[in-house]
């Protein structure tokens, strides 16, 4: 197997020998021994097919050519003697080569049309088209299902090798089904996570109480979400994320964050020298300590900011409430690979494992590499599906039981939760509210106002919750959790 580094040298070597410059090399990805790329338009009209082409040419150069770059001073093939035993073994160490080299391109090539076809249905490419979010699901699986596929017969095709990052992260949840450890899950292993039972049957009845009036009384429901839409935070400047310099790197022009509460990069260790990222910290209750940190899916040009910011806040959860297309328009650029690792800047970002936990969402684990520092994170982001961007979920109970699992794995950190959706505010907004009453809840606070938490989390960041049915969903999982808890205590 190759590292990044050697297959991003290896693909130097190939463009200087036939005359492409680096910058048409892109998109370089690097899983076990094998190198994909893709060549942008350039002068000479060379295609991936001719660069793979006269990299068969190139044998008798280009793995001596590595070799010597890790220190290893084999001589050239073209300077071995000329007899005629020796001009025997090389032609048919030649040929066994070439065939395998054949083999694997072919297989590469079959591999790497399935994952554009896959990619194209789950709405990972711009020519991702409009479809309802249970075919997303599907789909979803379906890709899954073939990338496990195509990698068991890469496998064989080039005996064996490094398919160890497929290991399940579903290890962290006791209640989860183990796949197997060769391939990436495709079959839903959801159990439902148990309500945290930790609130006295008083509190609870009286709280459930509560929250069914204000669901019931639909006119009084209306009244606090036209008071909450009138509600001015103080201060609210957002000159930063509106200047010039910045308005390119915002999703939506609306839903930018404020100068007080925003996260600020280091700018000395950011490509454009810029300490800006459309994200806010959301303080609980300790100043000191964000809970979480709000902010819009990522851009193509502002990925390696997103990754400076999970490295510099030590991130080790994002939660990820968005597809990356949905009906043709884009949510979200996929800021991770789709297999193996990839360099965003600084940032080598490692996929290790991808599990389907159920129908409504995944589980991601990656493992995180400063290459400046050397210095390696492991983080897992869970991928919520079924919220659409015109809408709320027609059930609470996958998002509740998401929430939780969510909960158990960042259980004991003290670092702030990644929370994004598309512009990082609506579906964002209604998450973070929802996990933040509950979790007063869970700390025995007995009297709670969502429409009064809601202020508090617009304090930090404008238009968190963006709609009055988001509200409404949020008071009903709300009421749905705590109706949970109540029947998990013992009566």
């Amino acid at each position: 197997p190759l590292s990044l580094n050697d297959g991003v040298r290896l693909l130097q070597l190939l463009s200087e020998r036939i005359g492409l410059s680096a910058a048409a090399v892109v998109n370089i990805s690097v899983v076990g021994p094998a190198v994909t790329f893709r060549i942008r338009p350039n002068a000479k009209n060379l295609t991936a097919a001719d660069a793979a082409d006269k990299a068969g040419r190139m044998l008798c150069f280009l793995p001596h050519a590595v070799q010597i770059n890790e220190g290893k001073s084999l001589p050239l093939a073209t300077k071995v003697q000329p007899g005629s035993r020796w001009v025997f073994a090389t032609l048919v160490s030649m040929a066994c080569i070439g065939g395998i080299l054949v083999a694997a391109m072919t297989i590469a090539c079959l591999r790497h049309h399935a994952h554009r076809l896959a990619a194209k249905k789950l709405g990972l490419g711009p020519e991702g088209g409009a479809f309802s979010h249970q075919e997303y699901q599907d789909l979803c699986r379906q890709h899954m299902a073939s990338k496990g596929a195509f990698g068991r017969l890469e496998a064989a095709a080039l005996g064996g090798g490094a398919d160890s990052r497929v290991s399940s992260v579903s290890s962290q949840f006791s209640d989860g089904a183990q796949p197997s450890p060769s391939s990436h899950s495709s079959t839903p292993s959801w159990c439902e996570e148990p309500a945290q039972a930790n609130m006295d049957i008083s509190t609870g009845h009286m709280i459930l109480a509560y929250m069914e009036d204000h669901l019931r009384n639909k006119d009084r429901l209306m009244k606090e979400w036209e008071a909450l839409c009138s509600y001015q935070a103080e201060p609210s400047s957002v000159s930063v994320a509106q200047s010039d310099s910045n308005a390119k790197k915002n999703r939506c022009p609306d839903s930018v964050p404020y100068d007080h509460s925003r996260v600020k990069l280091k700018a000395d260790s950011n490509p454009s020298r810029s300490d800006y990222i459309n994200a806010s910290t959301i303080i609980e209750h300790d100043p000191r300590m964000p809970a979480y940190i709000a902010t819009q899916g990522p851009l193509s040009h502002t990925i390696s900011d997103f990754w400076q910011m999970v490295w510099e806040n030590g991130c080790t959860v994002i939660v990820m409430m968005t597809a990356l297309v949905e009906d043709g328009e884009k949510q979200c650029d996929r800021y991770w690979p789709d297999e193996g690792s990839s360099l965003y800047h600084i940032y080598e970002v490692n996929l290790v494992s991808e599990h389907i936990w159920c129908n409504d969402f995944l589980v991601r684990s990656f493992y995180l590499k400063n290459v400046q520092t050397q210095e390696t994170r492991t983080l897992t982001q869970f991928h919520f599906l079924s919220w659409p961007a015109k809408g709320i979920p027609t059930s609470t109970r996958p998002l509740l039981d998401f929430r939780r699992k969510v909960n158990k794995c960042y259980r004991g950190r003290s670092c702030p939760i990644i929370v994004h959706c598309s512009d990082g505010t609506g579906r964002t907004g209604t998450y973070i509210l929802i996990d933040m009453v509950l979790n007063r809840m869970a700390k025995g606070v007995k009297e709670i106002d969502i429409a009064a938490t809601l202020e508090h989390v617009r304090d930090q960041r404008p238009g968190m919750v963006r709609t009055k049915d988001q509200f409404e969903f949020a008071l009903t999982a709300v009421a749905e959790e705590v109706n949970a808890i109540l029947k998990a205590l013992p009566q």
